[in-house]
């Protein structure tokens, strides 16, 4: 009885051990978009792109913004190893004034939560004109 049990326990440990090297990681191109100084109403749609450098399917489970001003969209397939994507977020470029916000992410990743950036200005007709005025 106690070889079984200390074979239970060994195969119990085994599996264990394995299921820790399946593991889905995320690396994104770039953690920081800068939308610079764009006009109110421009496009206000950047994406982030990421890859799953890990060796198991990568799940995007939720993506959330820092404000309502920010819609981020997750791909809703899961990511296989070595395959790329993408978090999509679009800003409402009808605020005018400076972008600080976070997008959130959450996955099956190694590191479960990432935090995203984007920045940049908006200005109003009259400042892009005198931007344009100044470059000229």
């Amino acid at each position: 009885m106690k070889k079984f049990v200390a074979l239970v326990m060994f195969i119990a440990l085994g599996t264990a051990l394995n299921a820790q090297d399946k593991v889905a990681k995320i690396e994104f191109k770039e953690s920081t978009i800068d939308y610079g100084e764009i006009a109110k109403g421009s496009d206000g749609v950047r994406v982030f792109e990421f890859t799953n450098t890990g060796n198991t399917p990568l799940v995007i489970s939720n993506v959330a913004s820092s404000c309502g001003c920010t819609i981020p969209k997750r791909p809703e397939e899961p990511i296989q190893p070595g395959q790329t994507g993408v978090i999509e977020v679009k800003y409402d470029t009808n605020r005018v004034g400076p972008i600080r916000k976070t997008v959130t992410v959450t996955s099956n990743a190694d590191t479960p939560t990432v935090a995203l950036k984007i920045k940049g200005k908006v200005l109003d007709p009259n400042q892009v004109s005198s931007v344009l005025m100044k470059n000229n």
